[in-house]
């Protein structure tokens, strides 16, 4: 079941991508800055320091205003819990987001996500003669909000801020419904 999910995601972003492409090239830009490119490719190096959780992103640019986010996390945690008296967190995730612009500032602005991201894995922790188990598998809503510095034509770096709500009656037991995230992200645009 995981693996259909998966490929349905895939295939509709794949799409999304495309009919993108078709819109960028008919419509025209009239931003000076975002001219010079579509894409950008980032990763959060905050949570890579605070908690070896590797999250990478993929931003595609459909207007000046806004852009479609899709993002990978590997070793995901849920929210900022550590792994700490033998707890594991064998988790990843995927998240899909529509990002906002608002301003003209040519060095930076301030943006506005709703995001979909679908958690699978498990949590461990070592309870009296063995581990406990929980599955971690969740789809999770949740709106953002950051800020992008524009320091150059072809770098972006900025933090940002969400909360989630996940549908998981096993996870929201083991540890909450409502989810913060957090993270500085640096981007390479082309």
């Amino acid at each position: 079941m995981k693996k259909h999910i998966l490929t349905l995601l895939f295939v509709g972003i794949i799409s999304i991508s495309g009919f993108s492409q078709q819109i960028i090239s008919s419509a025209g830009n009239s931003n000076p800055y975002l001219r010079n490119f579509e894409n950008e490719v980032k990763f959060n190096f905050l949570n890579l320091i605070l908690l070896s959780s590797f999250e990478v992103g993929y931003e595609r640019f459909l207007s000046e205003n806004h852009s479609l986010d899709v993002q990978l996390h590997l070793n995901d945690r849920f929210g900022y819990n550590l792994e700490t008296n033998g707890k594991k967190f064998k988790t990843n995730s995927i998240q899909a987001a529509m990002n906002f612009y608002f301003g003209n500032n040519p060095n930076g602005r301030f943006h506005v996500y709703p995001l979909l991201k679908f958690r699978f894995g498990d949590y461990e922790e070592p309870i009296m003669g063995g581990v406990s188990s929980t599955d971690m598998t969740a789809f999770i809503l949740g709106a953002g909000a950051g800020y992008k510095w524009e320091v150059s034509e072809h770098f972006a770096f900025g933090p940002y801020a969400s909360v989630a709500r996940n549908f998981s009656d096993q996870v929201s037991s083991k540890f909450t419904g409502i989810e913060l995230n957090a993270g500085f992200s640096l981007g390479y645009r082309f």
